[in-house]
């Protein structure tokens, strides 16, 4: 639903999409993301070794869209140390978005920036670069 309404140019909440190549047939796919900002650079957070996660690693790009706009961007992996910090940003610049995080066993109830911090090797964090 929320992909359809971003098509339709009706951007809310933090939510934007990201549609990244498939590491096989090549074939755009689109998920739904939160993009948060840590010192001037922006993040996007997941949980698990999902299919778009893996697609981006292969792919190392993707579009990120907000409404009707769209651009191109660079997906780069980033690891601890520097992940730990970031991921702490999470619950505090997008609280809505902790419930999925929680409710996947990841991180603890009530998934405060601390238990983000303590979860930061079992979640995937790209940053996202100009492209």
């Amino acid at each position: 639903m929320i992909i359809a309404l971003q098509s339709a140019g009706i951007a809310f909440l933090s939510f934007h999409t990201l549609s990244i190549p498939g590491r096989t047939t090549g074939v755009m796919r689109t998920t739904v993301v939160s993009p948060f900002t840590v010192d001037g650079s922006r993040y996007i957070l997941s949980f698990g070794d999902l299919s778009w996660v893996r697609n981006a690693r292969a792919a190392g790009w993707g579009n990120l869209g907000r409404g009707r706009s769209t651009r191109k961007v660079g997906l780069v992996e980033v690891e601890s140390p520097e992940k730990d910090a970031v991921v702490r940003e999470f619950p505090r610049q997008i609280p809505a978005g902790v419930q999925f995080f929680v409710r996947s066993g990841l991180v603890q109830k009530p998934g405060t920036a601390d238990q983000f911090s303590a979860a930061a090797d079992r979640l995937t964090l790209f940053r996202i670069e100009p492209k």
